[in-house]
């Protein structure tokens, strides 16, 4: 999304069944409208921050940007997409654009999603993966959705505002 109106595709999915645990790789996971992606955390409200600040339907999905991704890499912290705890990675959208997502709605493939929140980096992300990690991704850190309409998500899937 090189502007508002553009659009990406869906490059990587992560989901973990636990606080804490490594976020492993799907090729497509099922969004239930409502909740989360099934198999993952906050679908369970079994995640770190579950029940805190935010109900867990209005986080039951994360979106990164890769772009976001490579822009740490190349400030030289080192970061792997699966260690950002993010459940979507998507490519071809500036973050700035992502960011302006709060409040609207986008679709990813079938899937219909509304942004509710900025997915802040924190102390808890940084312990679990290295110092330098909070800063590097300040402000381009992702978006926290709802998910309005359900389906199947997979990789290569369209992102369109």
């Amino acid at each position: 999304m090189n502007s508002p109106h553009g659009g990406g595709r869906l490059v990587a999915i992560f989901v973990t069944p636990e606080a804490g645990a490594p976020m492993e790789p799907r090729a497509e996971v099922v969004a239930t409208a409502g909740a989360g992606l099934v198999g993952d955390r906050y679908d369970s409200a079994s995640g770190t921050f579950s029940g805190q600040r935010r109900p867990d339907h209005e986080r039951g999905v994360t979106l990164i940007a890769a772009e976001a991704i490579a822009a740490v890499v190349a400030a030289g912290v080192p970061l792997e997409a699966a260690e950002t705890r993010r459940n979507l990675v998507v490519e071809g959208i500036d973050p700035a654009d992502l960011n302006a997502l709060v409040g609207a709605e986008l679709r990813v493939g079938e899937v219909v999603l509304r942004g509710t929140d900025l997915a802040h980096p924190c102390a808890y992300l940084e312990g679990l993966t290295r110092p330098g990690v909070r800063g590097a991704l300040e402000g381009r850190a992702g978006l926290r959705c709802e998910i309005v309409t359900g389906g199947t998500l997979r990789i290569g899937d369209p992102v369109t505002p």
